[in-house]
């Protein structure tokens, strides 16, 4: 142990008030009774006060030793806190959990986890996909990867890109039922929503420089933009999903886009919602900061 300094002293000084015997300290610290001894004389003689009385038995504390000892504790705890904190900010370490939507974490966040833990190997991700929507500020997760226009609260937000949003259907779907010419013709189709509380009242158009949006039906709702998609390629219906999800299938032609004349081209912003201010982790910051690197650039799809 090291002993130099005052730090090293109160320390020396603790360990003997909760072991109750120099001998018992020096047997925890890894030193020599009489060099407990020498330090507990040294600080008695630098405050010209007894902290120890001695007796054939055990140590007690004076009133002195007593409060030195409270201090002292204080002291350490408070020294220990801040070389914590520093030496986190150089090394980030701990559990991070993240929570991101399920098709665009799997495509875009969860791509990026090997080279986040190459580059911090201290920190442990706990990852949960999930398009349910998680209350950072309760204390389910430290980061969210969030879709969609951010409500007012004490969360910090950083932007990290945004999206498009594409109707969609299979070519097998539309060989059955026809093709929708403009809006309206989607009343007489199988429209595949979203059915958690932020979806919106209907899909929205741009018809002759006006917005508006088309309160649509169908035979199945869905929680994830990734199971209306995959209910599309197999011809079930026609849904409206993130861009950065479909890419592939418009692509390679296994999804058609559909009423792109009428498309709004609203774009829906990508933000890391986190807790902030002076107590907020390294691990959080570091992680933040990565994600802006490699998403921002972008990359929200």
């Amino acid at each position: 142990m090291d002993i130099g300094g005052r730090s090293g002293e109160m320390a020396v000084f603790a360990s003997v008030a909760e072991q109750g015997s120099l001998s018992a300290a020096a047997r925890a610290l890894g030193l020599t009774p009489s060099a407990v001894s020498r330090i507990v004389a040294r600080i008695e003689a630098r405050l010209g006060v007894r902290l120890l009385v001695r007796t054939t038995r055990a140590l007690a504390l004076t009133g002195e030793g007593e409060a030195y000892l409270r201090a002292a504790r204080r002291i350490l705890a408070d020294l220990a806190e801040v070389e914590g904190s520093i030496a986190d900010q150089a090394s980030p370490r701990g559990r991070l959990r993240v929570t991101a939507s399920l098709a665009h974490g799997r495509l875009f966040v969860v791509p990026l986890l090997g080279d986040f833990t190459a580059r911090y190997p201290g920190i442990l991700i706990d990852l949960n996909l999930s398009d349910r929507i998680v209350d950072v500020l309760a204390g389910q997760a430290d980061v969210a990867v969030r879709f969609g226009q951010l409500a007012d609260s004490p969360l910090t937000a950083r932007r990290l890109g945004a999206t498009g949003r594409v109707v969609v259907a299979s070519p097998a779907y539309l060989a059955r039922h026809g093709t929708p010419q403009v809006p309206d013709d989607l009343l007489a189709h199988n429209c595949l929503s979203f059915n958690f509380r932020r979806a919106e009242p209907g899909w929205p158009f741009r018809e002759d420089g006006r917005d508006r949006a088309l309160a649509v039906i169908g035979q199945i709702e869905a929680n994830n933009g990734e199971s209306l998609a995959q209910l599309a390629r197999a011809g079930v219906g026609i849904a409206r999903v993130g861009r950065f999800a479909v890419e592939d299938d418009l692509a390679a032609g296994r999804l058609m886009p559909l009423l792109e004349a009428y498309n709004p081209q609203d774009r829906e912003p990508l933000h890391a919602l986190f807790v902030g201010g002076s107590t907020m982790p390294a691990r959080v910051r570091v992680f933040v900061d990565f994600l802006a690197e490699r998403l921002g650039a972008g990359g929200a799809g």
